[in-house]
């Protein structure tokens, strides 16, 4: 199975106003048995998700591109296809 590990690190114009939305994304993507693992990182710099069920990176992308992170521009989202045992 293919797994996309997805960082997501907060800009300082972070607005937690985009929280929720984020959250209904990933309950969303849980709901279409995409989302593999999910959690924020204890010092409030971000988080991280994985995708499953997605087929290529180009795919992942276009995931990550509808999460309102992204389309609020409140943090840097980055991709890596990644390779576990």
């Amino acid at each position: 199975m293919k797994l996309y590990l997805v960082l997501a690190m907060r800009k300082p114009s972070f607005d937690d106003a985009v929280i929720a939305p984020h959250i209904a994304f990933l309950n969303a993507l849980d709901a279409k048995d995409q989302l593999y693992l999910t959690g924020g990182f204890s010092d409030g710099t971000g988080g991280a998700y994985v995708l499953k069920n997605v087929e290529t990176l180009e795919a992942a992308k276009a995931v990550v591109a509808a999460d309102p992170l992204a389309l609020h521009g409140s943090s840097e989202l980055i991709i890596h296809e990644w390779n576990t045992r």
